[in-house]
């Protein structure tokens, strides 16, 4: 059996360390190649057409590849044979359920990485997908309470940028209006939606919305 070409992705230096580690000592896998954001990972999978992808779901993203549903879709359809197992911290289980409708092997939810991706390497080298143990669903719009909590979680800078973001400023405009770069603005809007759990600008401006913080 050849050994299967994998490329990984993720925007943190110690996930690509880990990763890399389980993939090397695994003789079953050739790593080829390493991305820190969704233009390099793309730039990686048409040079090098691996079998297997592994990224996380939110990563610096730009106009042509996003991230998230956005950069899964592209990569579906235009490496249609590669495997993709994604990297999560989000828990919404109707994400989670939209990545397996698009066609992932298998979904891992970030704080148990450690203990899973030796499970879904062994399955998928096996041709087989990876089930991911089932995990409570902690994304609930309607639970105040937990809307609440988690805006907690939101620096000052983020909410600035998400007050200015519902009013419908875009980030280049946010940037010039609290003279920060359009990369800094874009890397403190990922980090909100990722504490928030929302995959995209109309899940935040709803989630905004129906949370109302900025009164």
């Amino acid at each position: 059996m050849r050994d299967l070409k994998v490329v990984i992705a993720d925007d943190h230096p110690v996930v690509l360390v880990g990763l890399r580690e389980v993939i090397q000592r695994d003789k079953r896998f050739d790593l080829v190649g390493e991305a820190g954001s969704s233009s390099q990972l793309i730039e990686l999978l048409a040079l090098h057409q691996p079998d297997l992808v592994i990224t996380d779901f939110n990563m610096p993203g730009d106009e042509t590849y996003g991230d998230g549903l956005q950069l899964i879709e592209h990569i579906t359809e235009q490496f249609a044979t590669v495997k993709i197992l994604v990297l999560t911290m989000v828990s919404n289980h109707l994400i989670i359920s939209r990545l397996l409708e698009m066609g992932v092997a298998g979904v891992i939810a970030k704080n148990h990485i450690h203990e899973e991706i030796g499970k879904a390497l062994n399955a998928l080298a096996n041709d087989r997908p990876y089930t991911a143990p089932t995990v409570q669903s902690t994304s609930v719009i309607t639970n105040l309470k937990v809307i609440d909590e988690r805006f907690s979680t939101l620096s000052p800078r983020e909410i600035e940028v998400l007050r200015l973001f519902v009013t419908g400023s875009s980030v280049g405009d946010i940037a010039r209006q609290l003279n920060r770069s359009v990369k800094t603005v874009s890397t403190q809007k990922v980090s909100a939606m990722r504490k928030l759990e929302v995959l995209n600008d109309h899940a935040l401006l709803t989630y905004c919305i129906k949370a109302d913080p900025f009164e």
